[in-house]
C-alpha cells in the first residue's frame, strides 16, 4: 500500500492468519493474595519482555488479588477511553440522544422561504448513517476508521447519508418548496480540536468524516479497475485512474490528496491511481474489496454541500450554490434559537449505542468528542478546558487524583499515561454507577468481537478455553520510536472485567511498556499473552 499513514493507530487488529499463540500455561491452585500467579509470571518473564515494564492489578471488590507496579505511571493508549466514554455515559445516561435541529430564519409565503435554513450541530457521532433496520448501530470489527492504518476495512451497510436525507424530507414536509436564502451549518457547540495532524474536528459529522474508496480486484490487465466510492457529493469527487495489473504483480494504490484542503471550493477532488493485480486478494478481512479512505478535512463545508444536494433530491429548490464555504456570517446569535421556528429535528442514536461504537472499535474521534460533550455540559468548549473539568471531576466524583494519570485528549493519544490503580478504580466506580450494564455491554468481548475478537490463543489450552465470552475489556496500543530510534511497542494494555469460573467479578488492568518491535507478530504476541493472562484470571479465581 503506497498510501502514507499519518499516524500510528491506538487500536490495531490483525487477521487470524497472523496470530501467534501464547505458550501453554498449566492449571494451578488459587494463588495467595497480592502475588502474581506462577502461570502469569511465566508470561511476564518471556525473553521478549526482558527489558520491558509490566503492571498488573486485579481486584475482587475492594480486595486486591494481584498488585504489580500498580502505582507506576505507564502508557495505556486507548484504555484511556474507559474514562472519557464512561464519564459521559454516567453523566447523560445510556438513553440520552444528541439531537440535531434545523431552524429557519425569515418567513414562508407560498412555499418560499425568504431566509436561511440553519442546521445546528449537536455532536451526534453518526447522524443516522449507521442505523440498522432494527434501530441498533452498525459496527464492523474491521471498521473504516482504521482502514488506512490496517490496510483494509469492511463497510457497514446503512446509507451514511440517511440522517441528512431524513432531515431534507422533513424540511419539504414542513411546506418549504424553495429556499431563497442559504444553507448554514452551525458548528459552534465547541471549538474544533486538532486530530493527529489531519484536521480540526467540529461537532458535525458525515460518514465519520471520511469518504470510502473501494476497489474490487479482477478484470483484464491494463483495463480500468473497478472502483466505487461513498458518499457521492460535489463537495469532493473521486477520480479513478487505477489500472488492473498482471497476475501476481505488486499492488501500488495511491490517493492524492489524502487530506483535500479544497473542500468548500468548486471542483475539489482526489485522484486514486496505481495498479491492483487481477488476482489480488484484499488483506485481513476475507472480503472481496480493498477499502481505503480520504479524510473530510472541512466537515462543515462538506456537510453543507451534501445537505443542499439532499434538499434538492427531496424536492426543495435551493437558490444558493451547492458548493461554497459554509457561510457562518449568516448564523444567528446563539441565544436567538428560542425565538426562531424549528423546522425539523434528527433524533440521535442513544449514547449507550454510541459508547459501544467507540469502545468496540476504539473510535478515536468518537472518544475525543465524548470528552468535549462532557465538557460542554459544564461550560467547557475547548479540549484544554474539557480536560481541566475532567481533572476536577475525576477527583471529586470518581476519587482519582491528578497524580494518577496524564491525559492529553479523550482517546489516548501520544503521551497518555495512568497507573493501574487509577484504571481499576475507574472501572470499579463505573461498575457501581447507574449505567454499569450499558458500560459493560459496550466493551469488547474476549474471542468474540471488537478489538478482542481475534484474541483466541488461550483456547489452545483446554483449561482456559472457557474464558471466551467471560472477559470484557478495552485494549490500548501505542507504537512509536524508542530513545535509540528503533520501533518500539510503547504500550499494549488491557483493562476491564472478568467473570471467573467460580462466579467472581474481577476488575483488572494489565499493561506492558517498552517492548522492541521488529514486525507485527511482536504486537500480536502481546495481544495473545494479555488475553491468556485474562483467561488465567478467569480460571484460577
Amino acid at each position: 500500500m503506497q498510501k502514507s499513514t499519518r499516524y500510528l493507530p491506538l487500536l490495531t487488529i490483525f487477521s487470524a492468519s497472523s496470530l501467534i499463540f501464547a505458550s501453554s500455561v498449566s492449571a494451578a491452585p488459587a494463588p495467595r493474595a497480592g502475588a502474581v500467579p506462577a502461570g502469569i509470571r511465566a508470561i511476564l518473564n518471556k525473553p521478549q519482555y526482558r527489558n520491558a515494564v509490566w503492571t498488573l492489578r486485579v481486584m475482587d471488590g475492594n480486595t486486591p488479588l494481584v498488585d504489580l507496579n500498580s502505582q507506576r505511571l505507564l502508557y495505556i493508549g486507548s484504555v484511556r477511553k474507559i474514562f472519557s466514554v464512561g464519564e459521559l455515559l454516567d453523566a447523560v445516561g445510556s438513553a440520552h440522544t444528541f439531537n440535531t435541529p434545523i431552524y429557519r430564519t425569515g418567513s414562508i409565503s407560498n412555499g418560499v422561504l425568504r431566509g436561511n435554513i440553519v442546521l445546528v450541530a449537536s455532536g451526534d457521532l453518526t447522524m443516522g448513517g449507521r442505523t440498522n433496520p432494527d434501530g441498533t448501530l452498525a459496527v464492523s470489527d474491521w471498521d473504516h476508521n482504521e482502514a488506512d492504518s490496517l490496510g483494509n476495512a469492511v463497510l457497514t451497510k446503512p446509507n451514511p447519508l440517511a440522517g441528512y436525507a431524513e432531515l431534507a424530507r422533513a424540511v419539504r414536509a414542513s411546506g418549504i418548496t424553495r429556499i431563497a436564502g442559504n444553507i448554514v451549518i452551525d458548528d459552534r457547540l465547541f471549538k474544533p480540536f486538532p486530530f493527529r495532524g489531519q484536521f480540526d474536528v467540529p461537532p458535525i459529522f458525515v460518514n465519520d468524516d471520511v469518504v470510502d474508496i473501494a476497489v474490487r480486484p479482477g478484470g483484464t490487465p491494463g483495463s480500468p479497475a473497478n472502483l466505487t466510492y461513498r458518499p457521492h457529493s460535489a463537495a469532493l469527487r473521486v477520480y479513478n485512474k487505477v489500472r488492473v495489473g498482471a497476475p501476481a504483480s505488486k499492488e501500488s494504490l495511491q490517493i492524492d490528496p489524502e487530506l483535500p484542503s479544497c473542500i468548500g471550493s468548486f471542483g475539489c477532488a482526489s485522484t486514486v491511481s496505481g495498479t491492483v493485480p487481477s488476482d489480488f486478494k484484499p488483506p485481513l478481512t476475507g472480503g472481496r474489496q480493498l477499502v481505503q479512505t480520504v479524510r473530510i478535512v472541512h466537515p462543515a463545508n462538506y456537510a453543507r454541500t451534501m445537505f443542499v444536494e439532499q434538499l434538492r433530491a427531496a424536492g426543495v429548490r435551493v437558490d444558493a450554490p451547492a458548493v461554497q464555504q459554509n457561510p457562518v456570517r449568516l448564523l444567528p446569535a446563539r441565544n436567538a434559537y428560542a425565538r426562531l421556528h424549528r423546522v425539523a429535528q434528527l433524533v440521535g442514536m442513544p449514547y449507550g449505542q454510541d459508547a459501544k461504537f467507540v469502545l468496540k472499535i476504539s473510535y478515536n474521534i468518537g472518544a475525543d468528542t465524548s470528552l468535549m460533550l462532557l465538557g460542554v455540559q459544564h461550560g467547557a468548549r475547548t479540549m484544554q478546558s474539557a480536560l481541566a473539568f475532567e481533572r476536577r471531576d475525576l477527583q471529586t466524583r470518581w476519587g482519582i487524583a491528578p497524580t494518577q494519570y496524564h491525559f492529553v485528549d479523550g482517546s489516548g493519544g501520544g503521551e497518555t499515561t495512568a497507573t493501574a490503580a487509577a484504571v481499576t478504580t475507574m472501572l470499579q466506580e463505573l461498575a457501581r454507577s447507574r449505567e454499569s450494564q450499558a458500560f459493560t455491554n459496550a466493551l469488547p468481548v474476549l474471542a468474540v468481537d471488537g478489538s478482542l475478537g481475534f484474541v483466541t490463543g488461550f483456547k489452545r489450552q483446554r483449561s482456559l478455553a472457557g474464558a471466551a465470552g467471560n472477559v470484557r475489556a478495552k485494549t490500548g496500543t501505542y507504537v512509536g520510536k524508542s530513545a535509540s530510534g528503533r520501533l518500539e511497542i510503547k504500550t499494549q494494555a488491557l483493562g476491564g472485567y472478568v467473570t471467573t469460573k467460580r462466579g467472581h467479578r474481577l476488575t483488572f488492568e494489565v499493561a506492558v511498556n517498552g517492548v522492541p518491535m521488529n514486525d507485527l507478530e511482536d504486537l500480536t504476541n502481546i495481544f495473545q499473552d494479555e488475553g491468556t493472562i485474562a483467561a488465567i484470571l478467569w480460571r484460577d479465581y
